[in-house]
């Protein structure tokens, strides 16, 4: 079994818990508030750019220059394609300008930084897994499910079950797989506390959204 079967086995709870989260299934049948979609897509724009940074700086630190390439352009399509999808929501729900970070953001973006420029850079590549990983399998479910041809997410839906994205996800599991092989079991096993933890802030950035969950 690869590093990366035993970390999609580890966090099976989670995930399904994040299938049947309201956001999401509101999402499959196009009822979600606006005002929730608001909400998340500032949220989103927010952790898109300190996201991108995580992916440079696992970039500038991976030991292979093809991983390093690799990450740079994940970043690259973090900043710049991702965010022009956002900026075009923003026009059209009525989002004014750029906002602070709120609790699940917040705390999402810093463990994701931290993590990339302290701890072993394995271990950075798992903490970054998650939102490749679970926004495609997220992504494909909705596609699978949803009965709506007038879904006003539409392009968010079309954007992470699309191929494009699916290439960038297999590569970046691919690489954890390598990386996994490569070093020790010590942090192997700090890989996989990283990728569960990360996707728990998924969960909660969901939540968050839904709730409209802001600083006290």
């Amino acid at each position: 079994m690869t590093w990366s079967d035993s970390a999609w086995t580890q966090i099976q709870p989670i995930y399904l818990r994040i299938l049947d989260m309201p956001f999401i299934q509101e999402l499959i049948d196009g009822s979600l508030g606006e005002e929730k979609f608001q909400f998340y897509i500032a949220q989103d724009s927010n952790y898109l750019e300190h996201f991108g940074r995580a992916l440079a700086v696992i970039g500038a630190r991976s030991h292979e220059t093809g991983d390093s390439l690799a990450f740079i352009r994940f970043a690259e399509n973090a900043i710049i394609v991702e965010k022009a999808l956002h900026e075009s929501y923003f026009n059209e729900f009525g989002i004014k300008g750029k906002v602070a970070a709120q609790p699940a953001c917040h705390h999402y973006i810093h463990f994701l930084k931290s993590t990339a420029a302290f701890d072993a850079v394995e271990v950075g590549m798992a903490s970054v897994l998650p939102c490749f990983w679970i926004y495609k399998a997220v992504g494909d479910y909705i596609l699978e499910n949803q009965s709506s041809s007038t879904n006003p997410y539409q392009k968010w839906i079309d954007t992470y079950g699309g191929e494009e994205f699916a290439q960038a996800v297999m590569k970046a599991i691919t690489i954890c797989d390598k990386a996994a092989l490569g070093t020790t079991e010590k942090t192997r096993n700090d890989m996989m506390e990283a990728f569960v933890t990360a996707t728990r802030l998924e969960f909660d950035f969901w939540d968050n959204a839904y709730q409209l969950k802001t600083w006290v």
